[in-house]
């Protein structure tokens, strides 16, 4: 390439512009001489020449760290074989005497007819009979002599020779050491035992237990055929049978099997996933014990290939696994948070970042316990700043009053002004956002959307929002409110993961009027418990599911935390959840507390809780006083008995017995001087308390912490975080 520089450019005698002018074509003789295609419809070679498109080597050792982990393997399964077997020794070498002593009377009994020279009896026995019959020939008389005398003799030796032979063993034996002596006995034995086997004795235990499901592919043949999925086949042709690509075989506690539909049958993949009960009905087992799903393009598979797994037993059942995230000592929400296992024990991580998530199901399947885990891992990254909403306002989520930077508890009145007030937060937070981005260079916000520099760089956190139990939101508003909520909701979950928003909500059975069509539709990533039937299983995790395998239904009262995960529209798996029970998570919240203190993160309620702070501080507050301001930390007043409504909500087995005298007896052993009696709510006046007494029995140190923060702080994270560490229990 030359660089050509003109004169004169419009009129300017130095002009800032250069012309670039490429160097010339390369001439037709020093063009690259043109390399036929192999592969032509013209070429009668090119079956011939080309190239298998498949790996050389198994799948087992295409990698070192595969050779490596079956190596691994192998070795944990010699050991386990080894200590199986070592453990069993002396059962064994009973077998072994046993089996030995079976042997030696076959072997006895099968020499026999040699030591006493069997094969020359019938000739003796014969001539004896003709002597007797003529006992004047002197000829006949002679040869029988003669053969009885041969075979006395050949007894004669045969005896010596193994009587010789076992004096000789025995005096060896006996001459030897111990060691020699143990090796001759088991030269004996071990033969005399082989000898002494049956067909129905073995002389090693099975280490693999009986199968409690067995399969093969003409029981495979047969179910499909039974569920409709294969042609019935006329007289004795059988019919069109599936190409089975591997096993069926064994794999781990259950079946595996790979295989492929007949072509002329009108069948897919798609109708194998939707027959799975039939499948399973034929088979002998369980549907939940059925896993089927499609081998797509990527994986090698076709519209035809199906991958089927058949559990020995329910694959959801048993002791729960303990969350890893309870000791990680700090988490990144840019990550895949640990979510579950399959019903292989396979781990499922779910990716948060850039998604919204629905959790649905009946009540009292694990359904905020799973939802929790989300927000757990939110809870150990301090760059992430949570909103939080509990239509039910028990104590499931009250521990997140240690971090939230909102915490709406309950749907009553105040709760639900407390829910829109936090809705249009987040909205003005997400347009002030985007405005930021939108300023930002190129070179720092390539996507135009929230990266970890950008996070730490202009103080700007991962937003969780958290809503549980949301029809108890809609089901306690006006219409005019109803439709603004769901609309915010809209906004944040369709715009707001740009801006780094996530939504996490949860419901019972979303039908149209508890969790509008238009918001669940928005959500990516969708988790559902057991429900009744096909259509609330559908009204959770997307129309049709149901059809291509994704159907809670099938799920029982006993699979609690597990469900289904729905994370694409053709991807689903059946997930048993980590357990992270209540304790754990309340620890959790502490320490994201302590991390937020730490990185100079605590902000909005958290940062004014008193509660809380005396929680973190090793305070001690009386729990009903703690309680009481929990559940009154939307109003500063409130009438006793919908304070006792409240805590008994809150905790049942406490307060669910309690009066009013008691709760005053309580309140007032707790340090509260009520200043009046009777408090005007709505315009009616009742006996009630002021929140302001309460907080008078906290103590001074921590109210003052408490009172340094904003109640209503600023949506601008800048003038929201503490430009210093808070004081915490001072």
């Amino acid at each position: 390439m030359t660089e050509t520089t003109l004169q004169r450019v419009n009129g300017h005698a130095e002009p800032q512009v250069t012309l670039l002018k490429f160097a010339p074509e390369p001439t037709p003789d020093e063009q690259p001489a043109e390399v036929e295609a192999v592969d032509r419809a013209d070429n009668p070679l090119a079956d011939w020449l080309t190239v298998p498109d498949v790996p050389i080597l198994p799948a087992w050792a295409r990698s070192a760290a595969s050779l490596k982990a079956n190596s691994l393997a192998l070795g944990r399964l010699c050991a386990w074989q080894a200590r199986y077997h070592l453990l069993r020794t002396p059962k064994y070498a009973w077998r072994v005497a046993w089996l030995a002593t079976k042997g030696l009377w076959r072997a006895l009994r099968g020499l026999w007819p040699t030591l006493t020279a069997h094969d020359q009896t019938a000739p003796v026995k014969a001539l004896r009979a003709q002597v007797k019959a003529k006992p004047e020939d002197v000829d006949l008389a002679v040869k029988y002599a003669l053969l009885h005398r041969e075979r006395t003799v050949a007894r004669r030796w045969r005896w010596g020779a193994a009587a010789t032979a076992v004096a000789a063993t025995a005096v060896g034996w006996y001459l030897a050491p111990p060691l020699l002596q143990a090796g001759m006995v088991a030269a004996v034995a071990l033969p005399l035992a082989y000898l002494g086997r049956g067909d129905d004795v073995q002389l090693l235990d099975n280490p693999t237990p009986p199968l409690r499901v067995d399969m093969s592919a003409q029981q495979l043949n047969d179910a499909l055929r039974a569920a409709g999925l294969l042609k019935q086949g006329k007289g004795d042709d059988e019919g069109p049978r599936v190409t089975c690509v591997m096993g069926p075989v064994r794999d781990g506690n259950g079946w595996a099997c790979i295989f492929d539909l007949p072509k002329g049958g009108g069948k897919t993949a798609a109708d194998v996933l939707a027959k799975r009960t039939a499948i399973a009905a034929e088979l002998g087992v369980d549907e939940i014990q059925v896993i089927a799903s499609r081998v797509r393009a990527a994986a090698g598979g076709n519209a035809g290939r199906v991958s089927l797994w058949v559990a020995d037993d329910d694959p959801y059942l048993g002791a729960p696994v303990p969350s890893p995230l309870v000791k990680a000592d700090t988490f990144s929400v840019w990550e895949p948070i640990p979510f579950g296992q399959d019903a292989r024990g396979n781990r499922i991580t779910v990716p948060v970042m850039w998604q919204s998530l629905f959790f649905g199901g009946l009540p009292r399947r694990g359904k905020t316990f799973t939802q929790r885990l989300m927000t757990a891992a939110g809870l150990l990254d301090p760059y992430v700043r949570h909103y939080v909403a509990d239509g039910k306002g028990g104590a499931d989520w009250m521990p997140m009053k240690a971090v939230a930077h909102r915490l709406v508890m309950g749907a009553e009145d105040d709760a639900v002004e407390a829910l829109k007030a936090m809705l249009k937060e987040l909205l003005a937070e997400m347009e002030r956002r985007f405005v930021l981005l939108r300023g930002l260079p190129v070179s720092v916000c390539p996507e135009g959307k929230l990266t970890p520099a950008i996070v730490e760089k202009y103080n700007l956190p991962v937003i969780f929002v958290t809503i549980d139990e949301l029809q108890e939101y809609f089901t306690a508003m006006e219409k005019d409110d109803r439709d603004q909520v769901i609309n915010d909701l809209c906004r944040i979950a369709r715009r707001g993961p740009a801006a780094g928003f996530i939504c996490n909500f949860a419901s019972q059975r979303p039908d149209a009027d508890s969790v509008p069509t238009k918001l669940r539709e928005i959500i990516t990533l969708r988790y559902c418990t057991q429900v009744v039937d096909q259509t609330s299983s559908d009204m959770v995790l997307g129309k049709g599911k149901a059809a291509q395998g994704a159907d809670a239904s099938v799920l029982s009262e006993d699979h609690r935390g597990t469900g289904v995960l729905v994370t694409g529209p053709a991807s689903f798996v059946t997930v048993r959840a980590d357990f992270l029970p209540g304790p754990d998570f309340s620890e959790l919240c502490q320490r994201g507390r302590a991390l937020r203190v730490k990185h100079n993160q605590l902000t909005g309620d958290a940062r004014g809780d008193v509660t809380a702070a005396a929680d973190q501080a090793g305070l001690t507050i009386a729990p009903v006083l703690s309680d009481c301001l929990d559940v009154m930390r939307h109003t500063d007043r409130m009438h006793t008995v919908d304070l006792l409504d409240r805590l008994v909500n809150v905790d049942e087995d406490r307060y669910g017995d309690w009066d009013a005298e008691r709760l005053a007896a309580e309140l007032e052993t707790a340090g509260v001087d009520r200043t009046t009696k009777q408090v005007k709510v709505g315009g009616v006046n009742r006996a009630g308390y002021r929140r302001a007494d309460l907080e008078a029995a906290v103590p001074a140190e921590l109210l003052l912490s408490a009172r340094r923060v904003d109640p209503t702080p600023s949506t601008d994270p800048a003038t929201d975080t503490p430009s210093e560490p808070t004081a915490e229990g001072a």
